[in-house]
């Protein structure tokens, strides 16, 4: 494919079944939505974490401005899944103490190392390339392509979801390392729900 130089199926197979359950769970989803997932996979939730008090804070102030909160309880990121969005609903449906929540959110952050900006930037675009072939009938498709790349331009690589799609999904979740996901979060879970 034009402008995709990695010769993997493997990449180009991953990239697609990461596409189809994203808009399989998130029909409503536009580009900037899967920019996000993918940004996600690659950064983490480091990039959030200078505060752990003002972080704390936020989560709280957002836990209460919810009476339910809807969704999966966690869906991977990107291609790689190297993090799980965890769903504040595990804490506001009393299946996993805050604490915990907290902690594992913060060990999230630890020891992992994102990819440089200007590696970021080439990988997006394979992955965007990719999502183009697929020939999906993303909202505003063009305009989001220019302005992700704008913005990546400026070094501005965080993204964020849609309007589109806040109101449809009302996203409320947390970054969390599959490792700690699969060995923290998922066994309290797992006594109260089927994942």
């Amino acid at each position: 494919m034009n402008g995709i130089t990695q010769n993997s199926n493997g990449f180009v197979n991953a990239v697609w079944q990461a596409v189809e359950y994203h808009l399989q769970e998130y029909p409503k989803s536009t580009l900037k939505d899967l920019y996000k997932n993918f940004f996600q996979d690659a950064y983490g939730p480091g990039h959030l974490i200078n505060d752990t008090v003002a972080v704390k804070k936020y989560l709280l102030e957002e836990l209460n401005s919810y009476i339910q909160i809807k969704g999966r309880i966690a869906d991977p990121t990107g291609y790689k899944h190297n993090f799980y969005r965890v769903n504040l609903s595990i804490i506001k449906n009393g299946l996993i103490p805050f604490d915990l929540y907290f902690h594992a959110f913060l060990k999230s952050a630890e020891k992992f190392k994102p990819v440089e900006i200007e590696e970021w930037i080439d990988e997006w675009k394979k992955i965007e390339i990719l999502i183009r072939s697929m020939r999906l009938s993303l909202p505003n498709y063009e305009e989001d392509k220019k302005e992700i790349m704008e913005q990546l331009n400026e070094g501005i690589y965080a993204g964020h979801h849609s309007r589109i799609f806040n109101n449809a999904y009302e996203p409320h979740y947390r970054l969390m390392s599959s490792h700690v996901f699969h060995n923290i979060i998922l066994p309290v879970i797992s006594r109260y729900s089927v994942y």
